[in-house]
């Protein structure tokens, strides 16, 4: 049974005019859905990375940390995952029988179709469906879809959704219409990343708020010590995470140059890695050798090796293991029950090292490139390869699966998968109740417009490795090395939906909303609030998080929140109209001073471009100290703190003098009684209240933000 449902749903009620004017996008930057063309991942020399082009048969498929101290997850929440079922069935067929037909059962499914008798037919077509072969996928697509249709007239539409997945997956011809109908069923759903510039905007933006830290960066490069002028892949850690194996084609050989493939290690010094070296032989030799896996311990290898004399294809899986003088023995094949005669390569070892996955393009397959697994059995051997089934694998590439050490997660790159950044793009899947659930598209911190295979995490999900090309050829391949993102995080299973509306109206507002794990650093990719309104994220349960909302015509609002245990939480803002003032963080002069520091610049600089943009809007300032001292001069000093603050932005925003008022109360409104220098900082502040003018109040939406 999978474990139960936590949704913690955020409400956030917002006046229409709150949030702060922020750098914003004009484009949505979301996953592409398409079908793409039926292509290989990789074209030219049979390499142990990338499948060589070749035909099917003709019965295949067409070709400085905010309010929280900075610390690690224990593993109590490290390991706790909200896993839910998305309503795919168990094919029993696929690794058993090519193609299921049964004319006596088609008989009585049309039957029942033509007598109306939708809830027989579903259930007859159900059971038919769920016996399907490989080739059921791309010869019955039709009964796909259908079972879809009719799932969905029983009002089952989890399921119904899973089935029509499959069809847009595995179809072979134009399903235009097909497509165009799941999109509508999606729209409530889908996700609007925003702009990865956009993204860095936000970033520049953040450094200005005491409750953001600056990001660590994303799309790093390895560097030189790592990355050649040749294509460099496949990074494999070992030895707690010290140890780098990767493949490159840097070396050539012979007059001509012909490249060779090979396997090269480094070792993390501090925060840097040595220059590769090649590891020696046996593992390398005068054939290609490449995309490799390491046992935990460090002493088995299992890797690819191409073009050799006892290959069963064109590249066959090997394995070998170092002894206690450090020396590996000669590779072994995996033998003729994993390898084929086509391109067997790019193993990865699950959790408990029982269970090898692996890319192949042998026939049989669903699509141009399928992952395979293979189980070890108790004398030793592997057991027969399998397919990993037609939600994982599509008409399409899948290649270089990568197993979390840690967790049931398996992720691997696709190009057939319905959501796509660009053209390869890495995803993720878990194993829920014996099946795996949809893969889900890790985000734009991750994939961009290019291909990025060989997706490897360390062992405490820190940081991930893969290799990336910027351009949709993969022309030269080179490693990277960042954080890894909330959406690439297998521990990110926890649902945080939210609504943004206004408190008058109550209708969506549109905006930008950012998220930071304030208690690890992780980010989290920004995404455009969805036209109703509605947001959601998945996050790690356990951590606090900070939230960041804006929008084009306003100001921002800040929000602190913590997913704990099983608690469902509400979180509501205060129905805010422009009578409630707005407070900023690093509004703080040095104390008995009042001239303007430069860190509350950016803030003011905003606020003079929202008058600008607004000339109908005024504006009124209020200084407040906190008690100590005599209330006369504290009185005085907010006096001065909010005139200067008045004389800035009308200075900034070149405004007329009767648009903004300014008051200085002293301690005369404190917003805590003073026992802490904690609660005397809150009490020192400045407010801002917005004045709107009555025509203006019933404007509808949050601007024109496309």
């Amino acid at each position: 049974m999978s474990a139960p449902v936590r949704r913690y749903r955020l409400t956030l009620l917002l006046l229409l005019g709150l949030l702060a004017a922020a750098p914003c996008a004009q484009a949505q930057h979301r996953p592409s859905k398409r079908i793409p063309p039926a292509t290989s991942p990789s074209a030219g020399k049979t390499s142990a990375g990338a499948p060589a082009t070749k035909p099917k048969a003709a019965n295949q498929p067409a070709t400085t940390p905010g309010p929280y101290q900075i610390r690690s997850l224990d593993g109590r929440r490290a390991r706790r995952l909200r896993l839910r079922r998305d309503g795919t069935p168990d094919f029993v067929n696929i690794n058993k029988i090519a193609f299921y037909e049964d004319k006596k059962a088609l008989r009585a499914i049309a039957k029942a179709e033509r007598r109306r008798n939708y809830h027989q037919a579903r259930e007859l077509l159900e059971r038919y469906v769920a016996q399907f072969g490989i080739a059921n996928f791309y010869r019955n697509t039709n009964l796909l879809w259908r079972l879809g249709q009719l799932l969905e007239r029983d009002s089952q539409v989890v399921k119904a959704r899973a089935f029509y997945r499959l069809a847009l997956k595995h179809h072979r011809t134009d399903i235009t219409k097909v497509q165009l109908y799941y999109d509508s069923l999606e729209k409530k759903n889908e996700q609007l990343y925003v702009p990865l510039k956009t993204y860095y905007e936000l970033v520049e933006y953040r450094k200005n708020l005491n409750t953001f830290h600056p990001p660590k960066g994303v799309y790093t490069s390895m560097g030189d010590a790592i990355n050649s002028k040749a294509a460099d892949y496949g990074p494999a850690l070992a030895g707690n995470d010290s140890v780098l194996l990767f493949s490159s084609k840097r070396k050539r050989r012979g007059l001509t140059g012909v490249v060779d493939e090979d396997l090269y290690t480094s070792r993390r010094e501090g925060i840097s890695w040595t220059d590769a070296e090649p590891l020696p032989k046996p593992i390398n030799s005068p054939n290609n050798e490449g995309s490799a896996c390491l046992s935990k311990d460090g002493r088995t290898i299992i890797f690819a090796r191409c073009e050799c004399a006892t290959c069963h294809g064109n590249c066959d899986l090997f394995t070998a293991t170092r002894g206690k003088d450090g020396k590996w023995s000669p590779p072994k094949s995996l033998g003729p029950a994993v390898n084929s005669p086509a391109w067997d390569s790019q193993p990865t070892l699950s959790q408990n090292e029982d269970t090898l996955y692996f890319a192949s393009d042998r026939l049989g397959g669903f699509g141009l490139s399928d992952i395979y697994f293979t189980h070890k059995l108790r004398n030793g051997q592997w057991s027969p390869a399998e397919n990993a089934g037609p939600v994982v694998n599509t008409r399409e590439s899948e290649v270089s699966p990568f197993y979390h050490p840690l967790y049931h997660v398996l992720y691997f790159s696709s190009r057939g998968q319905l959501l796509n950044f660009g053209d390869f793009d890495i995803y993720k899947t878990y194993r829920v109740g014996g099946r795996w659930q949809e893969p889900k598209n890790i985000g734009p911190l991750v994939n961009g417009k290019g291909s990025e295979y060989y997706f490897t995490i360390d062992a405490q999900s820190k940081n991930l490795y893969y290799a990336r090309s910027e351009a949709k050829e993969i022309n030269n391949l080179d490693l990277y090395s960042f954080p890894l993102p909330m959406e690439a995080q297998p521990q990110a299973t926890t649902i945080v939906e939210g609504t943004l509306l206004d408190s008058v109206s109550s209708k969506p507002l549109k905006g930008i909303v950012s998220i930071i794990d304030t208690d690890n650093g992780i980010e989290v990719a920004s995404k455009f609030i969805r036209p109703d309104g509605t947001f959601d994220f998945e996050l790690i349960e356990g951590s606090h998080y900070a939230m960041l909302i804006q929008s084009p015509d306003f100001f921002s609002v800040e929000k602190q929140f913590a997913l704990k245990g099983d608690t469902v939480m509400t979180l509501l803002t205060n129905s805010i109209d422009y009578k409630l003032p707005l407070i900023f963080k690093n509004i703080e002069f040095e104390q008995g001073k009042s001239a303007i520091r430069p860190a509350m610049q950016p803030t003011l600089d905003r606020i003079a471009v929202f008058l600008v943009d607004h000339p109908t809007f005024r504006l009124n300032i209020g200084g407040h100290t906190d008690a100590s001292g005599d209330p006369d001069v504290n009185e005085k000093l907010s006096q001065d703190r909010a005139e200067e603050i008045r004389r800035y932005i009308e200075r900034k925003g070149k405004l007329k003098p009767n648009r903004i008022e300014s008051f200085g109360y002293g301690s005369s409104k404190p917003l805590k009684d003073e026992r802490t220098e904690a609660d005397a900082k809150v009490n020192r502040r400045v407010e801002f209240r917005l004045v709107k003018p009555e025509a203006d109040k019933a404007v509808d939406g949050a601007g024109d933000w496309k």
